[in-house]
């Protein structure tokens, strides 16, 4: 797997699993109804921001992380990803590889800690995948989140010092 700067050619690729997983309702904060053309704004930001995609020996891309501040002026040294995993490769350690980039990245860019705004309380892999890559819950907002089947349930404030 390789991991490499995405670029508005990979959008075609990106779209299909970022509208399932969005219009899913169970792991993101984004609009149900995102549509295509608002989409590939919310997803590829500008720099400092960062936005990469995971490829596989053929070019086919498996998943995609963006990397941005996730505070402005005094909370600017605290940086913040999310991470779209197309559902027809999970379970190949693209999530690890891509969390794993982001964190190296942040702490290249000279970020003293990454910070996760809502990781949802039901979504337990992700939950899993960031603490053993050294982030800990900090902190649960409870019924944050209107999960489609569970209902309302808590998101988490996820925290790793770099």
């Amino acid at each position: 797997m390789l991991i490499r700067e995405a670029t508005s050619e990979d959008w075609p690729a990106i779209w299909p699993f970022f509208h399932t997983i969005v219009s899913a309702g169970e792991t993101l904060t984004y609009p149900l109804d995102l549509r295509k053309e608002d989409a590939e704004g919310w997803w590829f930001v500008p720099a400092p921001s960062r936005v990469v995609v995971a490829v596989d020996e053929a070019g086919t891309v498996l998943g995609t992380a963006k990397m941005n501040r996730n505070h402005m002026g005094n909370g600017s040294h605290i940086a913040s990803a999310t991470y779209l995993v197309d559902p027809a490769h999970s379970g190949r350690g693209v999530g690890r590889a891509l969390c794993q980039y982001s964190v190296d990245w942040a702490r290249a860019e000279g970020y003293r800690a990454m910070q996760f705004n809502a990781v949802v309380e039901t979504n337990t892999r992700a939950v899993k995948l960031y603490q053993s890559i050294g982030f800990e819950v900090i902190g649960t907002l409870p019924e944050g989140f209107n999960h489609p089947t569970e209902g309302y349930v808590g998101i988490h404030i996820m925290h790793k010092a770099l």
